[in-house]
């Protein structure tokens, strides 16, 4: 699963597997309204995330984002940050979204959005403009970023007939490096091909 925003204009979407080695990833269904979409690739790359059913996402709720933020400028491989849920709805009043204080930059996007149980609560979907909040207000925002709240994600995916079983109830609680080597199995780098 990534965002819609994604694969929008890519000719072809390639995946980095763990050892290094690309593959194709061919984009099922896409929903611009949810900023989701569903890839699939041929191989093994790793174990589907779980996704929490219940309880849902509580402001205040410790988070963890892993991704490849600032691909070629940053480090090469996976990165990991830590926040919290700060509302429980995105830009504008987006009932679809959460908005996180766990820092995120462009290539985060479509990455998982963790609780310390290592289930996925969102997905990444964007950060604030801070240059044109800064123009408008005079002051810069700082960890303003959104996700695609799991629910929104488990009913797109139910939408595609993808079976989906949602961890319901409490796992037990790991610490954020432990949630990220759950994580590093299973996300991958996509890498888009125009």
């Amino acid at each position: 699963m990534t965002n819609h925003h994604v694969v929008e204009r890519c000719q072809e979407m390639q995946a980095r597997r763990q050892d290094g080695s690309d593959i194709t990833a061919r984009v099922l269904a896409s929903d611009r309204n949810r900023d989701l979409a569903i890839l699939a690739v041929d191989g093994d790359v790793g174990p589907a995330l779980s996704f929490r059913g219940s309880p849902p996402p509580r402001r205040g709720e410790t988070v963890v984002t892993y991704g490849f933020p600032l691909a070629g400028l940053l480090s090469s491989g996976p990165t990991l940050t830590t926040g919290d849920i700060s509302a429980l709805a995105g830009l504008g009043d987006d009932a679809r979204q959460i908005q996180i204080s766990a820092p995120v930059q462009p290539g985060n996007s479509g990455g998982p959005l963790l609780d310390m149980s290592g289930l996925v609560v969102g997905v990444v979907v964007s950060k604030l403009n801070a240059q044109r909040i800064a123009q408008r207000t005079g002051d810069i925002p700082q960890n303003v970023n959104f996700a695609v709240k799991g629910a929104e994600a488990i009913a797109f995916l139910r939408e595609q007939n993808v079976t989906i079983a949602p961890s319901e109830g409490r796992d037990p609680l790991r610490s954020a490096a432990e949630v990220g080597e759950i994580a590093d199995r299973s996300v991958l780098f996509l890498r888009c091909l125009r």
